[in-house]
C-alpha cells in the first residue's frame, strides 16, 4: 500500500531549531547563567551539574488484549473485509499512483496479499513485534514517490496520504461487522476507533494527523470522499473480472497443485466473486464516491451470504475461525 507527498521530520520543541535557523528553547541562552554542561558555574560560583539525559520515548503498544480489535482482526471474516479497505485506499489518486508504479500486485498478488495480511495481524497480535513492523513499513515506503494521473507530485509518507491508508480500516470494519457479525454498540464503536488510533501510532502516524474522536472522524472522512476519491486505474484493474491473475502460489501444496490446471477456468469466476465482495463490503458512501455500481439485487445476494457467514463462523473451532498469528496470540493470552 502506498501513500504520497514529501516526507516530514518532527522533533520536540526542546530539541528542534525553529524556522530559518531561529533557535528553539534548547538553543536559547540561560539568562541567569545557572544551567550549562558539567563544569560550568552559576552566579555564586557553585558548580552546576549537566542536565539529565532525556529518556527515549516508549514505543507504542498494540491494542489491548480482549479489546474489539483483539476479537475481530484475526477472525476469518476479516479476510473478506480487507479488499474493500485496499480498494478505498487506491481510490485516492496519490495512493493509486504509488501502487500502480511501485507495487508488485500484478506480478505477485498472492504474496502481496499474504504479506499485507500478516502485517495487519502483527499490528494487533504482534506484541513487541508490532512497533517493529510499523518501523519496517515506514522504511519500505520511504523512497516511494512520483507523479499521479493529475500531474501532482506525491510521496508515500505524506501525512495526509499515509493517514488515509490507515483511516480506511475503521469504516470498513464498522460496515463489515454489521453485515458479517453484528452491529457495534455505541461503546464498542468508540472503543474500536480508539484502538484503531493506537494502531496508527504503531504505524508512526502522529495524533495531529488523525481525527482524535469518532465525532471528528466523520467530517474528515466525508471530505476525503467528496474531494479526493475517484475510480483510479488501479481500482478499475482490481475490479476487472478479465484482469490477468496468476494461479495461487500460497497455501497447502496439494491445493495449489490441484488448482494449477483448473485456474484458466476458475480465474474469471474467482475475479467476479472477489469484485462482488470488495464492492459489497465497502461502506455505501465510499462506494458511491468512487462511482462503483451496486444494484438492489446485489445487495440482497450479499445479505443472504452474510446470513450464512453469521451462522457458520461462530460455531467453527478456533483453529478454523482464527488466522494463525491471532490464534497463537489468543492461546498465549489464555496461558
Amino acid at each position: 500500500m502506498s501513500t504520497g507527498r514529501e516526507v516530514t521530520t518532527t522533533g520536540t520543541p526542546a530539541d528542534t531549531p525553529g524556522p530559518a535557523g531561529i533557535p528553539g528553547p534548547a538553543d536559547a541562552p540561560d539568562p541567569a547563567g545557572t544551567t550549562g554542561p558539567s563544569g560550568t558555574t552559576g552566579p555564586s560560583g557553585v558548580p552546576v551539574p549537566a542536565p539529565a539525559a532525556r529518556p527515549a520515548p516508549a514505543e507504542p503498544a498494540p491494542p489491548p488484549v480482549g479489546g474489539v480489535l483483539w476479537s475481530v482482526a484475526g477472525d476469518v471474516r476479516a479476510l473478506l473485509m480487507l479488499p474493500a479497505a485496499l480498494t478505498m485506499q487506491v481510490a485516492h489518486p496519490a495512493i493509486g499512483a504509488g501502487v500502480d508504479e511501485h507495487s508488485v500486485f500484478r506480478t505477485d498478488p498472492w504474496g502481496r496479499g499474504e504479506r499485507s495480511l500478516r502485517s495487519v495481524q502483527l499490528w494487533v497480535y504482534g506484541g513487541a513485534d508490532a512497533a517493529a513492523e510499523g518501523r519496517r513499513l515506514r522504511a519500505l515506503h520511504r523512497d516511494i514517490q512520483g507523479t499521479d494521473a493529475h500531474g501532482r507530485r506525491y510521496h508515500a509518507l505524506t501525512p495526509a496520504y499515509y493517514s488515509w491508508v490507515h483511516a480506511t480500516g475503521y469504516p470498513v470494519y464498522r460496515h463489515g461487522l454489521a453485515l458479517l457479525h453484528r452491529p457495534l454498540t455505541e461503546a464498542q464503536d468508540r472503543r474500536l476507533y480508539a484502538e484503531w488510533l493506537q494502531v496508527g501510532r504503531i504505524l508512526g502516524i502522529h495524533d495531529r494527523d488523525m481525527p482524535q474522536t469518532v465525532e471528528e472522524f466523520w467530517p474528515y472522512y466525508r471530505r476525503v470522499l467528496a474531494e479526493e476519491l475517484e475510480a483510479t486505474a488501479v481500482v478499475r484493474e482490481l475490479l476487472d473480472p478479465d484482469a490477468p491473475v496468476p494461479a495461487p502460489d500460497r497455501g497447502p501444496l496439494l491445493l495449489r497443485i490441484a488448482l494449477r490446471p483448473l485456474w484458466p477456468l476458475l480465474r474469471r469466476p474467482f475475479q467476479r466473486i472477489r469484485a462482488f465482495l470488495t464492492v459489497g463490503l465497502m461502506p455505501p458512501d465510499a462506494r458511491a464516491a468512487i462511482g462503483l455500481e451496486w444494484t438492489p439485487e446485489q445487495e440482497r445476494r450479499l445479505r443472504r451470504l452474510a446470513r450464512v457467514v453469521r451462522a457458520v463462523v461462530p460455531v467453527l473451532p478456533e483453529r478454523l475461525r482464527y488466522l494463525s498469528l491471532a490464534r497463537r496470540a489468543r492461546q498465549a493470552a489464555r496461558r
